[in-house]
């Protein structure tokens, strides 16, 4: 039998063995009515209706029921109903709400909508605190579309993403569905168990839709979503936002609900739009429908994000509950469009019960076991929110050929097609995979690894690679090797490595390397190729230093308890000096020279920064995050870290049994950093940097704490650890040394209030940073920079002037940053 008409089978045989009460949900033209809220009267047990306007509500009891039809802009219908056989249909048509401003005494002096909203806005705290505590089951159902896919992206066929295209290039790319149990504690613990979810087209796959990911509550001041966007009733809401009363109604337990319409102050701030729905005399919130651009939400791939939100009132506990939410979107970047739905019901609340901070540990999402497997009919029996036919097609298409997707003929023929060499390999590279075996291989461009230094001349990299897959990629072996040629030196070095991925849980890496590799003294490599051969051939400013190094070296990393990283690593490396074997420029200026390759005295040409020498390097380093949450996936986890508390790190360094008994040394480092939102006025962030060495007044230059600086005036890559007006060696150090970054991003705080500014969407940039030892004067950089700057979707680039300061006034620089870089 065909594995369609199983499935559907099965689907039909679902719908028999489910009590229900079902129906559909029209307006008076007999058009349905998505995202109608349906729910049992004076209870949170209820459902809302799909896409097509299709209800169901899984019951079991034949009795009387009282069900409550609520949308917004059309009245709420109450409908009581005997229930004697199940299923039971119940079709409802809802007429448009009556929404009138004759009650309204408009006052000359003020806006009634301001005078609404500022009573919200006083109420919002209280309103917030109202509930302690509560358990309730959460379902969540994402659907993402494709429309107009291209045949390619950046060069490389997209194909038809798993079948989610059809030969329109469009159709479903993402449909999954989650039921959970859900528990709160104030002000901000959540738990999740999820004992059912579902993925199309993947019967092993785990849904990543959750509760927390969706948790908006607009009490709050400021909503998380991609950045903090400010809440209609924020505290500070009116300096953001103008309001007006476009109606008013009565629902149907008689409370008189103000419609408010959200409108923003500014083009780009981070604010929504819309409308809001007010109780009147509570000041809560009823009802709301939301939207923010991508561009206010400095999200560049989104064109506009809807959130609605349906509140239910139940008199026993005297409480307006969330009992459902939806997030539209609609997206499109690199000629891909788009748009999408996440749906969420909640539902049984219990509320205040006693639970405790002990209750709530680390872990925040959990799965039950056999979760995955759930079959048809359990998902008929308690999916609150009935599958649109579009849904329908895509579970079945989607389930029918993944087992024809899986099999070895069906990989193969896939493989054989992308495996053909192609003349565009030659600046991508080559790949060739064995999709069944769960292993590919190739070679990277030889063109694209071009680049020149004074040491090599023009050199070329070859990469080549192998990696085998394990368990849904979370075990995996990796071989890496590069074949490196210096035309000037005429030198042919070499490295290969191996590294193996044990779990995906702690994740634990071996990685085992050697070879032969030309290395900046900075092993952070503060320049890169690409910039250093522009700056060489086109201004003869060589920044880039290096040595010859070849080594032996074993790593591993791992997490030992949640939170808290190992990584060591032990090295065996012989160091060698390297010299300038080219002087090529393409525009030579005759107040213009290179610089030797020592980047303790640029102008001797034949001195050497240290001796020949080998040396046995070990490395420990501890990081740990206080307060991290974590999501457990079935052989999986998911850190979650702490933005309230910084993260440490504490590192120590040896090098010994060196050739040069002087090089041997010992480093203590540790490194303090964290990244907060500071509500509307942007986020902060810093990371600290210390430590000391022992019995290290002759090391090799090499092994001294080295800054990364900036003489290029090209920024990329974290700001956080570069000083970007210093030169890349002059302040290195072998004693102690103290190194301090901060930044403020004020996210449109700034430049969002001022008229012409705001409508270029820029965000202004603060910065500091610091750096001080005992051998040098205490230096210091301070910043003023404009990020976000581009146009449309296409927002690369930031600018940033720098003062820097060492014993008074040193310099200053304009930086511009490339943030693909």
């Amino acid at each position: 039998m065909r594995p369609q008409l199983i499935l559907l089978i099965c689907l039909l045989t679902g719908l028999s063995a489910v009590s229900q009460i079902k129906g559909k949900v029209t307006n008076i033209n007999n058009e349905p009515l998505p995202f109608v809220n349906i729910y049992i009267e004076n209870t949170f047990t209820g459902t809302t209706s799909n896409e097509d306007g299709y209800y169901e509500l899984n019951l079991t009891e034949t009795k009387t029921y009282t069900f409550i039809f609520q949308s917004l802009g059309f009245k709420t219908v109450k409908r009581t109903v005997t229930a004697e056989t199940l299923p039971y249909t119940l079709n409802v048509t809802l007429v448009d709400e009556e929404i009138t401003l004759n009650e309204v005494v408009i006052n000359s002096n003020d806006n009634p909508a301001n005078a609404i909203i500022r009573q919200a806005i006083a109420k919002r705290k209280a309103n917030l605190e109202r509930i302690q505590s509560y358990k309730a089951n959460f379902y969540s159902r994402g659907l993402i579309r494709i429309k107009e896919a291209p045949e390619k992206l950046l060069g490389q066929e997209i194909g038809d993403l798993g079948g989610g295209l059809d030969s329109t290039r469009s159709g479903i790319i993402y449909l999954s569905e989650t039921i959970s149990k859900i528990e709160f504690l104030r002000p901000n613990k959540l738990k999740e168990t999820i004992t059912a979810s579902k993925v199309s087209g993947n019967d092993n796959g785990f849904s990543f839709n959750n509760a927390i990911d969706v948790d908006y509550n607009f009490y709050n001041n400021t909503i998380e979503l991609g950045n903090q966007i400010i809440s209609p009733i924020a505290d500070y809401a009116f300096n953001y936002y103008r309001y007006t009363l476009d109606g008013i109604f009565y629902d149907d337990r008689g409370n008189l609900i103000n419609k408010v319409k959200v409108i923003p102050k500014r083009q780009n701030d981070r604010i929504f739009s819309g409308h809001i729905y007010i109780v009147e005399n509570q000041w809560t919130i009823y009802a709301l429908e939301l939207t923010i651009t991508g561009e206010q939400a400095q999200i560049p791939a989104a064109d506009f994000i809807t959130i609605k939100q349906n509140f239910s009132y139940a008199e026993p506990d005297a409480i307006w509950a969330l009992i459902s939410q939806s997030i539209d979107f609609k997206y499109g970047i690199f000629g891909i469009k788009g748009d999408g739905r996440f749906t969420a019901v909640y539902s049984n609340y219990e509320f205040n019960p006693e639970l405790i901070k002990k209750d709530f540990g680390a872990e925040i999402v959990s799965f039950t076991e056999e979760a995955n497997k759930k079959d048809s009919i359990f998902w008929k029996a308690l999916r609150p929110v009935p599958l649109t036919d579009e849904e329908i097609t895509d579970y079945i298409k989607k389930d029918s050929i993944q087992i024809i997707r899986k099999s070895k003929p069906y990989l193969d023929s896939i493989d054989a097609k992308n495996n053909r060499f192609k003349l565009g390999n030659i600046l991508s590279g080559y790949n060739y995979s064995n999709s069944f075996k769960n292993w590919n291989m190739g070679v990277s461009s030889p063109i694209s690894a071009l680049s020149f230094n004074t040491v090599q001349g023009w050199n070329i990299d070859l990469r080549t690679y192998y990696r085998k897959n394990y368990d849904e990629f979370r075990r995996y072996f990796s071989f890496n090797g590069t074949v490196n040629y210096g035309f000037s030196d005429q030198r042919l070095r070499g490295t290969v490595s191996a590294t193996y991925k044990f779990n995906n849980i702690s994740r634990p890496f071996l990685t085992v390397s050697g070879g032969v590799v030309a290395q900046q003294f900075n092993a952070n490599d503060p320049i890169s190729k690409t910039i250093n051969t522009a700056f060489s051939l086109l201004a003869e400013k060589n920044y880039l230093k290096l040595y010859d190094k070849s080594f032996v070296q074993i790593s591993f990393s791992n997490e030992l308890f949640n939170g808290f990283r190992l990584s060591s690593s032990l090295a065996l490396e012989r160091r060698k000096a390297l010299f300038n074997t080219t002087d090529q420029v393409w525009y030579p200026k005759s107040d213009r020279n290179y610089t030797s390759n020592n980047p303790l005295d640029p102008n001797s040409f034949g001195s050497m920064p240290f001796d020949t020498h080998t040396i046995v390097k070990l490395n420990l380093n501890g990081r740990i995050n206080f307060g991290n949450t974590y999501l457990s996936y079935p052989g999986s986890k998911i850190n979650i870290p702490n933005d309230d508390i910084p993260s440490l790190t504490i590192g120590y360094e040896k090098g010994f049994a060196a050739t040069k008994s002087e090089y041997n040394y010992d480093q203590i480092k540790a490194q303090l950093s964290q990244d907060f939102n500071i509500g509307n006025k942007g986020h902060f962030q810093y990371n600290i940097k210390a430590g000391t060495f022992f019995n290290a007044n002759d090391i090799s230059f090499i092994d001294y704490q080295h800054f990364n600086g900036n003489q290029t005036h090209i920024g990329s890559g974290s700001y956080l650890n570069v000083f970007n007006n210093l030169p890349y060696y002059e302040l290195s150090t072998n004693t102690s040394y103290f190194e301090f970054h901060a930044e403020h991003d004020f996210s449109g705080y700034i430049l969002g209030k001022i008229p012409l500014l705001n409508a270029l969407n820029f965000n202004l940039i603060l910065g500091a940073h610091a750096l001080a030892s005992p051998d040098n004067n205490p230096y210091q950089e301070y910043s003023i920079g404009i990020d976000n700057i581009g146009w449309g979707k296409f927002r690369f680039s930031r600018l940033d002037y720098v003062r820097s300061y060492k014993s008074g006034f040193q310099s200053d620089a304009i930086v511009f940053g490339l943030k693909f870089f």
